[in-house]
């Protein structure tokens, strides 16, 4: 490996994040040329562009016929936007509050994303049918979203209305906006191509697998505006752009970035044992983590999020070591079991409780109705039955 590879990795992991961040601010400021509200814009334009570094370098990966680099970011990525993002935004922040639609629908739209991705992998590849289950997906979680905007507080407005500052985007001209946008793709393309070749190279000079490559030093580098995005919001105390960006960014890797990939992929994409045995898994641990942890007081707290951190760096070592055949692989991996097994058995107690509680209180409300009909026919059946007075 030359120094040509070093500089093509750097460079192209430079164009992505600069191309991303291009096609955002233009497709921002269109949208709200057009009217868009700023929570619209926020959940989508936004949340989708910083997952355009994964989509660019994924699609590249699969016409390049390297599914294990194309499928190993994607899953890297989303658990670097749980456990690296977010750990370190609450450790940068403070602590990250989480609104109550995040965990009531956006994290569990995350583990249902994730489950459903796990289940199509099963056999051993994503075609363009799984893919086009995917898209569909994507389609109507997008609806859903737009829909769902319109129930938003108006301090949830307010919040995503001062970070967009739509009046100050609407004054651009339109030649402007579209010239940031073809420079953001021509940035994408350019950087994913760049990216991919070195990264390619990389792994067999080093002797490691293209999907231990996704997994690591390229999903860390597609997470990169996630983390600016994120960490950025929270020194801002913007709860909802904070957390929200990550979790809105990991179901968009898989319904987006992974469906669009596996359709235009001239090939099905194979998914190797090493996404099947250990990362998928993985991936899905730390999605269902999110639930109990952010249950809890609504946030999460400065320690939680150095644990996240610090669970990140134990899962990089567990790939490294592995890819070496390191003995100490299996401490490792025993202390990750030890991390997500806890975690699942609190998630399922969490969420039956959850479910307790809310049949009990719609038993309550509904008794609550019977026994206010009754008593008011009550009350009327016993003046009906008086004797009339004198």
């Amino acid at each position: 490996m030359g120094l040509l590879t070093v500089v093509l990795f750097v460079v192209g992991l430079a164009a992505l994040v600069g191309g991303s961040e291009l096609l955002v601010r233009g497709a921002v400021r269109l949208a709200t040329r057009t009217g868009i509200s700023s929570v619209v814009i926020g959940l989508t334009v936004v949340a989708f562009g910083t997952s355009t570094p994964e989509l660019a370098v994924s699609i590249q990966a699969a016409v390049r016929d390297e599914a294990g680099l194309a499928l190993g970011n994607v899953v890297g990525s989303n658990i670097a936007n749980v456990l690296a993002v977010l750990g370190l935004g609450a450790v940068v922040g403070g602590s990250l509050v989480v609104a109550q639609r995040i965990v009531r629908i956006d994290v569990p739209v995350m583990v249902g994303a994730t489950v459903a991705l796990l289940l199509l992998s099963l056999d051993g590849r994503l075609g363009r049918l799984e893919g086009a289950l995917l898209v569909v997906a994507l389609v109507v979680y997008l609806g859903w979203i737009v829909r769902a905007t319109r129930r938003e507080s108006a301090e949830v407005r307010a919040e995503y209305d001062e970070a967009l500052d739509p009046d100050t985007l609407a004054a651009s001209s339109v030649a402007t906006d579209v010239g940031l946008m073809v420079a953001g793709l021509v940035g994408l393309v350019l950087g994913a191509h760049w990216l991919v070749d070195s990264a390619t190279e990389f792994a067999l000079w080093i002797g490691l697998s293209s999907t231990v490559v996704g997994l690591t030093v390229v999903a860390l580098g597609t997470s990169m505006p996630e983390m600016a995005t994120t960490v950025v919001a929270a020194l801002r105390g913007e709860r909802d752009l904070a957390v929200g960006n990550a979790i809105g960014s990991n179901i968009l890797n898989i319904l987006a970035v992974l469906g669009l990939t596996a359709v235009l992929s001239p090939s099905a994409l194979l998914v190797d044992d090493q996404l099947l045995g250990f990362d998928l898994w993985v991936m899905l641990a730390v999605a269902v983590a999110c639930l109990p942890i952010f249950f809890t007081g609504w946030r999460l707290a400065r320690w939680e999020g150095a644990v996240f951190c610090a669970y990140y760096v134990g899962y990089l070592a567990v790939l490294v070591l592995g890819a070496v055949d390191h003995d100490a692989e299996a401490a490792f991996r025993v202390a990750m079991a030890a991390f997500m097994v806890p975690l699942t058995l609190v998630t399922l107690v969490v969420v039956v409780m959850g479910v307790r509680s809310e049949l009990r209180g719609g038993t309550a409300a509904a008794n609550g109705r019977r026994s206010g009909r009754g008593g008011r026919g009550g009350r009327g059946a016993d003046s009906s039955e008086r004797p009339p007075g004198p």
